[in-house]
């Protein structure tokens, strides 16, 4: 009997497909707990989680560096340990430590990590890799030359070296400064566009609000959540309506109590905060309230919770 997933177009279809995905190390620690999760084929997925969530072990375990305890992966419909060599063709793995052959070119390093996938010569696909990277310039130069932006603009050639359908990227622009962290960016971007799934995890969480179609946040070996990034920052996100006011206020009046208000900016503003999904955000009340109580402003603006926010409100609940 067919599943109904088997009725489904290729691209409705998840291209990495986890399933009750656990790992206990030797030692008996418990770095993954029963996790599901389907990425779906062209999206950019951010998996966020603070250190020793289970990312790196996550990623390790799909991309066939590191085996299960308990359950499966299959890529493409390939399962990971099953048939390996078909699975890890279509992966491309941009690890967090920088480990380069210090004394080869960056050409010969690149060249060679896509013969490591059995790939016939492509001097061209490694010609527009480099120069897609801006590493066109540095293709004779040697890795043990190379600054640590340049080592890491590096380990994204060799992930693309062979062409694969998926690239992760852990952690990749630790360390990198700011210009050229836009510049792998717009490189992310561009392989999106040509059809390449992405999965990267990050500390820098405005990436992932800039980047991602989707978001997962892991704790403690947990999936805690998985949502579309829109999505996410209706369902969680607090709006605050900032007032600035037309006299300062030493204190919150007695009657203004009952609604959500703070004192900002040494009493020149008050800050109201409410809840986006409510079927009232009690704006009008507080409105009413401060008219009652004979204050004034002369401005308002509305700010509303970044990523950030919501991802360390989800992680301090589960703590």
């Amino acid at each position: 009997m067919q599943r109904v997933a088997d009725y489904m177009p290729q691209s409705m279809q998840p291209i990495i497909s986890i399933s009750n995905l656990s790992k206990t190390y030797a030692s008996g620690f418990r770095a993954l707990k029963g996790i599901n999760l389907d990425i779906r084929r062209g999206e950019i997925f951010a998996l966020l989680g603070p250190n020793g969530a289970g990312k790196t072990t996550l990623i390790g375990i799909v991309c066939g560096i590191l085996k299960a305890s308990q359950g499966s992966v299959t890529v493409d419909g390939h399962e990971i340990v099953k048939d390996y060599r078909a699975a890890r063709s279509l992966i491309g793995l941009v690890p967090q430590e920088l480990t380069t052959d210090a004394f080869e070119t960056v050409w010969a390093t690149v060249t060679f990590s896509r013969g490591l996938f059995g790939k016939p010569r492509n001097p061209a696909h490694i010609e527009k890799v480099l120069k897609e990277l801006s590493l066109w310039d540095k293709k004779d130069n040697r890795l043990m030359t190379l600054s640590g932006g340049m080592k890491r603009r590096v380990l994204i050639a060799k992930a693309l070296s062979h062409e694969p359908q998926i690239l992760f990227l852990d952690e990749p622009t630790a360390g990198v400064d700011v210009e050229l962290r836009k510049d792998m960016w717009q490189v992310v971007r561009d392989l999106r566009s040509s059809g390449v799934t992405i999965i990267l995890t990050t500390h820098y969480i405005e990436e992932a609000e800039d980047m991602a179609d989707r978001v997962g946040v892991i704790s403690k070996g947990e999936i805690i959540l998985v949502e579309n990034k829109a999505e996410l920052m209706r369902k969680l996100g607090k709006k605050q309506l900032i007032l600035h006011l037309q006299k300062k206020l030493d204190a919150l009046p007695a009657s203004l109590a009952a609604h959500n208000l703070s004192l900002a900016a040494g009493g020149s503003e008050l800050v109201f905060t409410y809840d986006t999904k409510a079927e009232r955000t009690g704006v009008t009340a507080m409105l009413s309230a401060l008219s009652s109580a004979d204050i004034g402003f002369r401005d308002l603006a509305t700010t509303q919770s970044s990523l950030e926010d919501i991802f360390v409100g989800l992680v301090s609940e589960r703590s």
